[in-house]
């Protein structure tokens, strides 16, 4: 069982944590990951595009297959175009409904009144606009810069992070709420599962930042700041020219312990 978390983690890893449900799985990455695990073809990632069914055949050794398309345009990047939804807010009538269908809590606002959206938060997801009474919600091109590995690789851990608290969440809620569901039922053991797993994965960096992190920036920070760089930008271009599922979790490792360094 432990050696299957940690390939559907792996698998994880990989995926864009759009949570949009476009693969199949109502209820996000996750589940799509458990599947792909299980023997699902790995090319159903639509915001993944061909990099992620290519880093996923490789991960997996199976045969690369054509990703399925996307109705939006290919970037720099050989992934689908970003989108995110934005709200008519002078139509808004506060129903609330949106902010419970986000899956990543991109959504603000409060019973009858108007709502808003995080757009530096949005995955594009569309999972807003099907309960919106009034049809206020519209999906546009993000036109931010596309992102560089690193940064596109901590974003889609912030969402995943956010997309798990949402969960727990709702599911505490759950048996009180009224009014429709919005989502599926989830696989409450595996979000369980993968809950504690990232807490374990947690505490053990919180651990290490406490013993890597100096009370000051001093000469020796600064050449271990210089060397992480370094580190960081070898990976980089080696995972520009081919993906590699191992070199992106230690580049992922790397920028948190350079992230723990410029924090002092």
């Amino acid at each position: 069982m432990t050696l299957q978390i940690s390939l559907i983690q792996q698998i994880d890893v990989l995926l864009p944590q759009t949570q949009c449900g476009l693969c199949g799985h109502r209820d996000g990455c996750l589940p799509y990951a458990k599947s792909i695990a299980e023997g699902e073809a790995a090319n159903k990632c639509i915001p993944g595009g061909q990099p992620v069914a290519d880093a996923l055949a490789l991960l997996l050794h199976r045969e690369a297959l054509i990703a399925e398309e996307s109705i939006w345009p290919i970037q720099s990047d050989g992934r689908p175009q970003r989108m995110k939804a934005v709200i008519r807010e002078d139509e808004c009538i506060g129903c609330t409904k949106c902010i419970s269908a986000c899956p990543v809590d991109a959504i603000i606002g409060s019973g009858k009144l108007m709502h808003t959206i995080l757009t530096d938060l949005c995955t594009g997801c569309e999972l807003c606009i099907p309960p919106c009474p009034v049809d206020c919600i519209d999906l546009i091109e993000d036109t931010r810069p596309v992102p560089m590995e690193h940064i596109r690789i901590i974003e889609e851990n912030d969402l995943r992070n956010r997309y798990y608290a949402h969960i727990q969440r709702e599911e505490k809620r759950h048996t009180h709420r009224k009014g429709p569901v919005v989502r599926a039922a989830i696989d409450s053991a595996l979000f369980s599962q993968m809950t504690q797993q990232n807490k374990a994965l947690t505490t053990i960096k919180v651990i290490q930042k406490v013993e890597i992190t100096p009370p000051q920036i001093d000469a020796k920070t600064t050449i271990e700041l210089a060397k992480l760089r370094t580190h960081i930008k070898k990976l980089e271009k080696q995972l520009s020219v081919r993906a590699d599922a191992k070199k992106q979790q230690q580049l992922h490792e790397l920028q948190l312990q350079l992230l723990a360094l410029q924090e002092v």
